[in-house]
């Protein structure tokens, strides 16, 4: 994607495309991937933008809010970032760190008990964490 392209796609989503979160956005939302804060802040910085860490986490709290990106939790203290915000699974290598989507057609998930009193499904994520071989 084009940083102009960035632009109107952040417009559709209502949100004010400044410098910085297109900053933000070129890193992110250019291509398919798996990213954490952290890294986003290593590659705008590799790109010369001295975006500060505050409004990076801003900018990918916004994006989240608004439907552009979505949060995958790994673990208590590790989120990552996708552009892919229709509905999916991943694999999770807990040595490289690395996420992989899975087609939500490859899991099929049943629930053997009823949900609890007035509630109704709204979503299932499933992340299944993989380590290298130990051959």
């Amino acid at each position: 994607m084009t940083r102009d392209e960035i632009a109107q796609r952040l417009e559709r989503y209502g949100v004010l495309p400044t410098a910085q979160r297109l900053d933000v956005g070129e890193v992110i939302l250019s291509s398919p991937q798996h990213a954490s804060a952290d890294q986003i802040i290593a590659r705008i910085r590799e790109r010369g933008s001295k975006t500060s860490k505050a409004t990076v986490y801003n900018t990918l709290n916004l994006f989240c809010e608004r439907g552009l990106l979505r949060t995958v939790h790994v673990d208590p203290s590790r989120q990552y970032y996708d552009p892919t915000i229709e509905p999916h699974h991943h694999f999770y290598n807990v040595d490289t760190r690395e996420l992989t989507d899975i087609d939500p057609n490859a899991i099929d998930l049943q629930i053997k008990m009823p949900l609890p009193e007035g509630t109704e499904r709204a979503g299932v994520e499933v992340v299944i964490r993989v380590r290298d071989s130990r051959d």
